[in-house]
């Protein structure tokens, strides 16, 4: 039998959307990883991002592209499109931000492991690709955390000007 189950934690899934247009991590929402004892990777590709320049507040635009692997919790995708939008007329560098979103994401999931990058398109002819990761605190993450620092790039994308 199929059954609709619905954590009653998640507000945001099935309600009307209401969009921040400031910063709010608070909009993050997550839900019981069903396979806590199985490493698998969950992945993002969220290619409308949009944030400010500090200094110019013109806009950036950029893919964002998440990878985790859960241990307890994951994070909810209305939520998570949602938080990613309330960067809309946030000013930071594109470094800033991709960090900021790591550790609002470490904050309410503690994932076993985590990377976020950030593809932005172009801006006076040079674009950013910044990247980050995460690993909780025991050995077979931490080397993860090492080995993908150091690896995450060896095949870079032909730029075609995005």
């Amino acid at each position: 039998m199929i059954t609709n189950e619905r954590d009653d934690k998640l507000k945001v899934l099935g309600s009307s959307t209401d969009y921040s247009f400031d910063y709010n991590p608070d909009i993050l929402e997550v839900f019981d990883n069903k396979h806590p004892n199985n490493d698998y990777w969950v992945k993002f590709n969220c290619p409308e991002f949009t944030s400010l320049c500090p200094m110019t507040k013109q806009p950036d635009f950029a893919t964002i592209y998440i990878s985790y692997i859960p241990q307890l919790k994951m994070v909810e995708s209305k939520s998570l499109k949602l938080y990613l939008f309330s960067f809309r007329n946030h000013g930071d560098f594109h470094e800033d931000c991709m960090n900021i979103i790591m550790k609002d994401l470490v904050k309410v999931m503690q994932p076993k492991y985590i990377e976020v990058w950030g593809k932005f398109t172009p801006r006076g002819g040079i674009s950013i690709d910044p990247y980050c990761n995460y690993g909780m605190d025991n050995e077979k993450f931490q080397n993860m955390v090492q080995y993908r620092m150091l690896n995450h790039d060896l095949y870079p994308e032909n730029i075609d000007n995005r």
